[in-house]
Parts: C-alpha cells; structure tokens; sequence
C-alpha cells in the first residue's frame, strides 16, 4: 500500500509495465513481474507522485474533471502481485479510473427466440431488422435493412462507401453460400503514380490519401444479395426504409459510437473541410453520445438506391460526385469503375474441428488465418501431442497454444491472402490439407515461443480497422452472417458532396512494393480483413451457429476464441462473446524486420505483442510471460482492440425451432428477437 496524502490514495495499484531497457533508478523490477499500459488518473497531491515516473510513449485519455496525467507507468509492485480488484475501493477513487467500457453496471444473459432474431452493435439497427422479418421478409433481407440502418447510427465504422462481405445458410438444401462485395483499386492506378503524392513517402498507401479510395462495393453488394438469396416478399423501399427514417427524422447517438466518431472527428476536418459538417453538430461541435443528430443527405441517397436500384449509386449524380471528390484529391478513380463494379460470389471455405465446421470467405479475406490456425491445433491433437479434454479455458497451456497457432497462421497467411483473380496460383484447398497443415503445426512443437527467426516470411502491410458485423435468423432456419465496414474510422475521411457519406480508406492495405502479394495494380482487390462466419454440423452441415467479431487483425484470433467457447467448452451464445480474450499485434518497441516494407501486421515485428483482456487471472498473464510472451493487460477503453462480436446459435429441440442470440458487451448492441 502507498499513501500519497490528500485524497487520492493508491490502493495495490497494478501498472504492468514494458519495461525492457527501461530502469528507474530507484525500481528495477525482474521483467517476469511486469505488465503494461493501464491509464491511471490522479486527483489532487498523487500528482507530485505521478511526476516522477513519466512515461509518454503512448497517449492516455481524458475521462474525469478532476485532473488527468500522460503517464502510464506511475507504482511498481514487487512479485507477489496482489489482487488489484480486490480491494475496496472509495466512490472518487471509481470515478477516476472510469471510462466507457466500465461505467454501467449492467450484465446480459443469452436471449432466446422461436421465431427469428437480429444481433447487431446498434439497437436501432436491430429494430430495423426485426421490422422486415415481421414483414415476412426473410434473414437475408431484414440483414440488409440492418446495413443501411448501421450506415446512419454508426458512420465512423460503416457506411455505403465502404464494402461488405456475406455468408448465408440455406436452411433447405443445407448449403453455403458466400457474397464477396469488395470494390477494386481504379484501373488506372500504379504503384508508380501512387509513389508521386507527396504524402505517399513509404511502403505503403497512408489512410487519411486519396489513393486509399478504392471502389465501394456495400450497395452492390446489398442489391446482388437481395436479387439471389432475399424471400421477394418485401420490396426494396421497405427494407431501406427505416435507414431512410432514421437519416431524416433524426437518432441519438449511442455510447461508444459518439467514442470512436469523436476519435475521427478532425481527421475529417482535415480531408473534407466544409463536407465534414455533415457529421457534425449545426454548431460544429463534436457529435456526443446522447445527442440526437440528422443525415437527411444520405437519406436523399437511399431514396435513389430504391428507385435506381445499383445504378443509383454507381451511375448518375451519386457516381459522379465520388469521382469528382477522388479526382479533385488527385485520385485516379473514374465513372467506369464504378460503373463496371459488380460482386463476386464465391465458394466459402472451411475447416471440420470437433464436429463442427467453421466457414470462411476465402481469400482476398483473411478468414483463412482462422481455418490455419484451428487446423494446426486439430493436427497436434490427432497426432495425441495435446489433449484437448485436458485443457481449462483461458488456461496458461490454452493460451499458449492459441497464441502459437495464431501467430503461425499469420505468417503462412501471406502466401495466400490475395485477391485471387491476380492470383490463379494460390492453391486454397491445398493450403488447408491435413499434409500441410500437419507438416506446418510441428513448428508449434518447439520448447519456446515462435519468432520471426522461424519463419522465412516477409509480412505485407495491413491495417486494422473500424467495422460492424451483424446475424440474422429467420424462422425458416436460415442465417446470414454479415460485415460492412468502411475500413479506418470515416474511412479515408473524404467525403463525396451532397449524400452524407465517407469513402473508404482500403487501398491501404496494398502493397507500394511489386514483389509483394498484395502489390498495388490496376482493378485489384486488396487485403479484406473483414470476415463473416458460419458454424455448422461436420456431417449433416445443419447451422450450429452464426457468429463473428468485427476488429481488424482481432477478427480471426476472436474467430478461433469465441468458436472454441461454444464447441470446446459449451459456452452459450453470450457467454462465448462475454468470455476474455486475446489480441495478438506488433511489439511498437519491437525492431520492424520487414526489409522496410513497414507492414504492421501481429507478426511483423521481430516479437509480437500479446494484450490480454482484464478479466484473465494475473497468474496466467505471469506465466505466460515467464515463457517469454510479451504480455500487456488491457482494461477500459482500450479493451476494443478485442472487437465487437454478434453470434445466433441454433438450439433447436424436440422438432421445434429455437434460437439463442447474444451480443458483445463490448459494443452498443443487443440481440433482439422476435415474437
């Protein structure tokens, strides 16, 4: 215990800290002790304290009135760690260490329906689901309505200049079926010409750049979805229409919406100037949680999207405002890109495990890291060099070999997430083989942890990003498992005039190096970490679960967590999402060995960052150091790197129907089902 006077004392306090080369002269403390980066706040003298253990390699956040310091390391406790969550604490004392993800006390259970149900990170959105299933309309188009009603209740994370990625389960014939809606670089775009923008100084295309912008698939995707998999008993106008009433009559922003549209808020001042006022207050004032606000241009757009149909946005008025926009930023898109867009259907991929098969939109996704990895631990479990019966969840041995298999399914995924139209070589099948699959786990055999000094493999760059993923049932037995998404927040922040909408920031993930996979050429598709999921019997392929986690590089590492939840260890559909979890992502203080490509994938980093979720015993996260992870405990806001999950699981008994839907307590959302 540590006093620091006045009114702030420091209870146990828990800074686990990154403290490789760093030593205060007074505390050196043995690494196997340490965790990092937890945001303390001080009132009062506790700031003299604070002051003398700076620590600025990352930024902290505001949260309270009374004071806040850019210090993230400020106590050392010696080994033993104590319980930090055990002590009593006093009502300022949980004011200053609140935030977002902690001020209401509130807790889910699974919610069950008979009849269809809608899971999403906006209750809004699911409200306009529910609306056109009990229409009649099936999950495919009451999944739609949720899309365009996400584009105007959560526009930092999706929206219509973005792309979308779906999966649907027939409940009849039993099959998959998989929508790609990524839009494609402009066709008259280089490597070459991108490198000639001032901005573009490195190895890849910044953000918040023009060149960014690629194609918007989402619409074409919506309408193409509608045409080939929809029930046709509810029309266009009615499945657009509550987005459409939502955009003119107004919706008051919810809690962690208003957190990530403030994060973007100047980011779209600098790249929109006058444009940005759409998503801002009519005083200029950020958008908070809690106010009500209008996007009555994007409504004006959903209104040509069910008159027009595609050619609503991707020809006429729509069209030529987003190439105008690209154009005057000096961007290369032009009216016959959009124009000539159409979607890809695509076979689903997938992997048995445990009589359960996962599916995945293969690649230019990168769904297949999930399969990889699951594939891996499937292999050392036949093969009796783990036993799966044995392993506790969230264990130190579970853990670690997650982590591992994990990290070996990013390396392996660079040689195969591409857009496969360039690609024709890339063999999918073939990489998921029980031969290669079995031959690649034995690298998860060695006695320490996996480095780069193991693999032969130069990461492409990659971004993580801001997404919505969302499921509907019906009560036919059909699933749709669905992920719009507009990349980084607002996207690129370019906003096109006149409809209320940001285009998307994609392009980022290509390459600016011609050796690379994922280079940047005319008319490709880049690196979609977007991800939709489906769980179903090994055999008979009858939905198990529909189910997935928006969050960048999470998406796949909370793919392989939360189906282990639900098929190893029985959890039900929000336990699965409620459980810790994991994020894998490069080491900021870990050398870059990528050659100067500056890729910031999990793995491009000589060591990868392992941030642990609050929640996970502090003996584990110990332990795991000790075998040389380099741990970091996350807590609060920051717990969204862990992204935001949706699942519906089929628990259908004695011949009736039965759904039993949950949604990630880390979101806005809920899962609402309907009578």
């Amino acid at each position: 215990m540590v006093n620091t006077g006045g009114d702030c004392q420091l209870y146990h306090l828990l800074i686990w800290f990154n403290i490789r080369k760093q030593n205060h002269p007074v505390l050196r403390i043995p690494r196997h002790v340490i965790l990092s980066n937890a945001s303390v706040f001080f009132a009062g003298p506790a700031r003299n304290l604070c002051s003398q253990f700076r620590h600025t390699a990352r930024p902290h956040t505001n949260i309270t009135p009374y004071g806040q310091e850019p210090w993230r390391s400020v106590i050392f406790v010696a080994d033993p760690i104590p319980d930090f969550y055990s002590k009593k604490v006093s009502a300022i004392h949980k004011f200053l260490l609140t935030d977002m993800f902690d001020r209401f006390n509130s807790r889910r259970s699974v919610v069950h329906s008979t009849k269809g149900m809608v899971a999403s990170s906006q209750p809004l959105a699911n409200a306009a689901g529910v609306r056109i299933l009990e229409k009649g309309g099936n999950c495919v188009d009451a999944a739609v309505a949720v899309a365009a009603a996400l584009c105007v209740v959560e526009p930092p994370s999706t929206g219509v200049g973005g792309d979308c990625f779906v999966l649907f389960h027939d409940h009849k014939t039993k099959e998959i079926h998989g929508l790609n809606g990524c839009g494609k670089a402009a066709k008259r775009t280089s490597i070459e010409k991108v490198k000639m923008h001032p901005d573009v100084t490195g190895p890849r295309i910044p953000l918040l750049n023009v060149h960014s912008v690629t194609v918007p698939g989402a619409v074409a995707g919506w309408i193409d979805s509608l045409d080939k998999w929809g029930s046709g008993k509810v029309t266009l106008d009615e499945i657009i229409r509550p987005a459409i009433d939502l955009a003119e009559n107004g919706f008051v922003v919810s809690v962690i919406a208003a957190y990530i549209w403030r994060k973007a808020s100047q980011d779209l001042i600098d790249q929109s100037g006058n444009n940005a006022k759409m998503f801002f207050n009519d005083d200029g004032s950020f958008c908070e949680a809690g106010q009500m606000f209008f996007n009555k241009p994007l409504a004006k757009l959903f209104r040509k999207v069910v008159t027009e149909g595609k050619d609503g946005f991707y020809k006429g008025d729509v069209a030529e405002k987003i190439v105008a926009k690209v154009m005057e930023k000096g961007g290369y898109l032009e009216l016959d890109d959009l124009a000539e867009h159409t979607s890809k259907w695509v076979d689903p991929i997938s992997l048995d495990f445990l009589g359960k098969r996962l599916w995945e939109i293969p690649p230019n996704g990168q769904g297949i890291v999930a399969l990889f990895a699951l594939g891996y631990i499937k292999e050392l479990a036949k093969s009796k060099r783990i036993d799966l019966t044995k392993l506790k969840h969230n264990s130190v041995e579970y853990l670690d070999l997650l982590i591992e298999s994990l990290k070996l399914a990013f390396y392996d995924s660079e040689h195969f997430v591409a857009d496969l139209d360039f690609h024709p070589e890339i063999d999918v099948q073939e990489a998921l083989s029980e031969k290669r699959l079995a031959e690649r786990a034995q690298l998860l055999l060695q006695k320490r942890v996996l480095t780069r000094d193991d693999i032969d493999i130069v990461p492409d760059p990659m971004y993580k990003c801001d997404t919505v993923y969302f499921t509907v049932t019906d009560d036919l037995g059909n699933a749709c498992s669905f992920i719009n998404l507009v990349f980084s927040s607002f996207g690129s922040c370019i906003i096109p005039d006149d409809y209320g909408f940001a285009l998307q920031s994609r392009g980022a993930n290509f390459s600016l190096s011609h050796q690379a996979i994922n280079s940047l050429e005319g008319g490709k598709r880049p690196y979609h970490t977007i991800i939709p999921s489906l769980i179903t019997d090994a055999e008979t392929n009858e939905l198990f679960a529909s189910v997935a986690c928006m969050g960048g590089w999470e998406q796949p590492q909370a793919h392989v967590q939360i189906f282990l939840n639900l098929v190893l260890f029985g959890f039900n559909a929000q336990e699965a999402l409620d459980a810790p979890r994991f994020c894998l992502e490069p080491n900021e203080d870990s050398r870059h060995l990528d050659l100067g490509k500056g890729s910031s994938g999990p793995v491009s980093t000589a060591a990868t960052l392992v941030r642990l979720e609050e929640g996970i015993s502090e003996l584990v996260a110990r332990e795991l150091a000790i075998k040389g992870h380099d741990v970091n405990i996350v807590s609060g806001h920051a717990r969204e790197v862990f992204g935001r999950g949706q699942c519906i699981q089929n628990i259908t008994q004695k011949g009736k129907l039965a759904w039993a839907g949950g949604s990630d307590l880390r979101g806005d959302g809920a899962a609402v089902p309907q009578i």
